[in-house]
């Protein structure tokens, strides 16, 4: 366990915000956690990779960083394999770890950004596969009285983007482990144009194709935070009506759209903020990037009000122009 007070966490941020919070503490076991818990200044925030945060100030509290890294095999039948994986896990060295180990159900979800433990909250997605798909079981500790709780999946309420630990219970439990799910017999989802075509001009739906597949699409479309400030896509994918789709296509013929639970339809944000002339565009050191609109970036010296900002005027043009209300996929801090 590493204790640190007044600590930066400008690099704990992919955004890359120079922030301190009063103390930053990294436990590597459950029961390290359990131990400090009690004494922590509040309030306490549980972070990860940091790469779905925004901060605007200072942190005046205890943040908390799991550093429990090891995977366990717990069990296995013939076509499936569970695993319980430490949330303090790099998310991509997991999905390597699936694939070098021929385990089917997060090659989508490759070169992601951030730790195992959030994917669990966050609900984490691509190419029409979403963490809940292979989750089994979320192991935490409640951050009031130290209890730990393992919450099911269907205990997570899952849904786009959303889970149990954003919404009803947000900000209090912190994740040790996840369970995770994964078909020993291969099952490919390749529904989206891009990739299927990429995964096929590579040879076919092997593990290995379809992973490096997905690294190469989002290298080509993401800017790498190390380089360019950025929490990879800032909004969700508005989900409306049929009715509501049928009116946006009558003025647009050309939207994109996906099929969502419930009869629903999901519209690309990145195409809305396009359509409303933001691709590239700046305001001061924010920017949206201009090879994927759903990207907001830093160019150097952004606070995480610019950022705000920026976002603000993105959502309040597109509602202007189709109707639609953007939401934000970034947590505020």
């Amino acid at each position: 366990m590493t204790i640190r007070e007044n600590c930066s966490l400008a690099g704990r941020n992919t955004f890359g915000m120079d922030v301190k919070a009063d103390c930053l503490i990294e436990f590597s076991s459950t029961e390290e956690l359990k131990s400090i818990l009690p004494g922590l200044e509040r309030p306490v925030l549980m972070i990860g990779g940091g790469s779905n945060l925004l901060f605007t100030s200072d942190y005046r509290g205890t943040v908390l960083h799991s550093a429990i890294t090891h995977i366990d095999v717990l069990g296995e039948t013939e076509d499936c394999l569970h695993v319980r994986v430490g949330s303090g896990v790099v998310w991509d060295d997991f999905v390597a770890w699936c694939a070098v180990n021929g385990l089917w159900g997060v090659e989508n979800l490759s070169a992601i950004p951030g730790e195992v433990g959030a994917s669990a909250v966050q609900n984490i997605g691509a190419y029409g596969v979403e963490a809940k798909d292979v989750i089994d079981t979320v192991q935490t500790v409640c951050l009031a009285d130290c209890s730990e709780r393992d919450f099911s999946n269907r205990e997570c309420r899952y849904a786009y983007r959303q889970s149990v630990f954003k919404n009803e219970l947000k900000g209090q439990y912190a994740v040790t482990y996840v369970i995770f799910k994964l078909s020993k017999v291969p099952r490919s989802r390749l529904g989206y144009g891009a990739l299927e075509q990429e995964v096929e001009r590579m040879g076919g739906p092997t593990l290995g194709n379809i992973r490096n597949a997905v690294i190469g699409i989002r290298e080509s479309k993401l800017p790498d935070p190390k380089v360019l400030g950025n929490a990879g896509s800032f909004f969700m994918n508005p989900v409306i009506t049929e009715q509501e789709f049928r009116v946006l296509r009558e003025s647009y013929p050309d939207v994109p759209s996906y099929p969502a639970p419930g009869g629903m339809v999901k519209v690309p944000a990145g195409w809305l903020i396009e359509q409303a002339g933001w691709k590239g565009r700046s305001l001061g050191p924010a920017a949206v990037y201009e090879r994927q609109a759903l990207v907001l970036v830093n160019r150097g010296g952004a606070t995480g009000a610019d950022i705000i900002r920026l976002a603000d005027a993105i959502i309040r043009e597109v509602k202007e122009k189709f109707g639609i209300t953007l939401s934000t996929e970034v947590n505020y801090i």
